[in-house]
């Protein structure tokens, strides 16, 4: 019986803040809350690219030469865009959106001012791999830009989630404990 509803960002959110960063729980109540917040001007960018690079909108904002190599390494052919997932773990049903599938692996875009390799190891995407087997996925690709050059991180089906589950046991734990101050009504699912 699913009592949770939980999406990446919100796991990847939880998971900044256990590992201490600057990140403080008011920050994490916010993200669970939904609390809107004006987007980053390293967001919108984010956004813009990948709608150049999936779309071919604006292209001119960005660099021809890193499109176009950002572009080599996308699935032939492109199956499906903003593609739902939802794998049910536990009591858990984990769901959102890739930005994209080929015949067999999904591609999530990702746009960042420095880049370091392993990035996405422990991602919660990562669980979309689990998520989209049923349509034949066996391999999760994140296209990483720095818009200075293109990198590529691979994970398959084999790849450990141990970190990400144990996160998704110890959020649960934590909403438990501070139930009181979570207003999002999407996160509790009320039995029917």
């Amino acid at each position: 019986m699913i009592k949770y509803r939980f999406y990446p960002t919100l796991l990847n959110t939880f998971s900044r803040y256990l590992s201490g960063g600057n990140f403080t729980m008011q920050q994490l109540l916010d993200t669970i809350n939904r609390v809107p917040a004006p987007a980053t001007v390293a967001q919108e960018r984010g956004s813009r690219f990948e709608d150049a690079v999936i779309k071919g909108e604006d292209e001119e904002r960005f660099n021809a030469d890193i499109l176009e190599k950002f572009r080599r390494h996308l699935p032939r052919p492109i199956i499906e865009t903003q593609v739902y997932c939802q794998y049910e773990i536990d009591d858990v049903l984990f769901y959102g959106y890739v930005d994209l599938i080929g015949k067999y692996k999904a591609v999530d875009i990702k746009t960042t001012a420095s880049y370091q390799h392993p990035r996405f190891t422990f991602n919660h995407q990562n669980l979309y791999l689990h998520a989209l087997k049923k349509r034949g996925i066996r391999l999760m690709e994140y296209l990483i830009t720095d818009f200075k050059e293109v990198y590529v991180e691979s994970y398959s089906l084999t790849h450990p989630i141990d970190k990400q589950l144990e996160e998704i046991r110890l959020f649960k734990q934590f909403l438990e404990e501070h139930r009181q101050l979570i207003s999002d009504p999407k996160i509790f699912v009320t039995p029917e």
